[in-house]
């Protein structure tokens, strides 16, 4: 069958040879908005994730097909199918192929949401978190990794021993990002971070709510040192992931700064 290029005669220009001699590392389309649909605390959620497509380029070749990678986001759109881990490198497989390319990688970023109780009134409310997947292929080797960012409450204990009452505390945002060599779920991902905070926050609270997260930090004071190694030390702890970066920063609220901590496994 004739395609409509052959057709019309229109040279195919990308697909030519070209002489320089330079392989390009990473060519494609970067922040293009698409629908996406990911698996959360047990039910599909849809989202608009925010993707940058790319792949390697040999020397040799003058230039990839653009569109290749927008027929690949609407195909996979169009299949209805949530992405988790697995999926994405099955589906991974299928942009490289679609582009003829060996090597190339896949950044979706997006928002989810977790429906949360408060602590005491058992009020109902959801937060939103910022998701990321990232899929990679290099050397014949595909990577998967899940990143989000966490937002909680932080304590200085360093305020609370040296105050009279009271201590300084702020909200805080822990970003894991984390290699998949399992499935772990977006609720998983986040406890980890939420289960180590000096508290962890909801949207909607009554006052007795207020109460028992204000008390609760204050019990369970951490430094930026503290919550980003205890995280890790839970991540050390799970044998599903493998490489991982944790970033903590708190946003202090006696000091127009952060402070910040980082702990990468590689």
């Amino acid at each position: 069958m004739t395609n409509l290029t052959d057709a019309l005669h229109i040279p195919d220009t990308q697909s030519a040879r070209d002489d320089r001699h330079l392989a390009i590392q990473r060519v494609g389309v970067k922040d293009v908005r698409y629908p996406l649909q990911i698996h959360v605390a047990g039910a599909v959620q849809q989202t608009a994730a925010l993707w940058s497509l790319d792949v390697a380029l040999p020397a040799e070749k003058k230039g990839t097909h653009m569109s290749r990678f927008i027929a690949w986001l609407d195909a996979l759109a169009l299949s209805g199918q949530a992405l988790d881990a697995p999926a994405l490198r099955e589906k991974h497989a299928v942009m490289l192929h679609k582009l003829g390319a060996d090597e190339g990688r896949i950044e979706a970023a997006f928002s989810f949401f977790l429906r949360k109780r408060a602590p005491v009134s058992g009020l109902q409310s959801l937060l939103d978190y910022q998701g990321r997947l990232i899929s990679e292929t290099r050397a014949g080797v595909t990577s998967v990794f899940a990143e989000v960012a966490v937002p909680v409450k932080s304590l200085c204990p360093c305020s609370k021993e040296i105050a009279d009452y009271g201590a300084h505390n702020q909200r805080s945002m822990v970003t894991l990002r984390v290699e998949l060599l399992q499935d772990v779920a977006w609720h998983e991902l986040v406890r980890f971070a939420e289960d180590e905070a000096s508290s962890e926050i909801w949207p909607m609270l009554k006052r007795p709510d207020e109460k028992w997260v204000t008390e609760r930090a204050y019990e369970n004071p951490k430094f930026v040192e503290d919550l980003v190694r205890d995280v890790a030390l839970g991540l050390n702890a799970d044998t599903r992931i493998g490489r991982y970066r944790v970033d903590v920063e708190n946003f202090e609220s006696i000091h127009n700064h952060s402070a910040y901590a980082r702990i990468e496994r590689n």
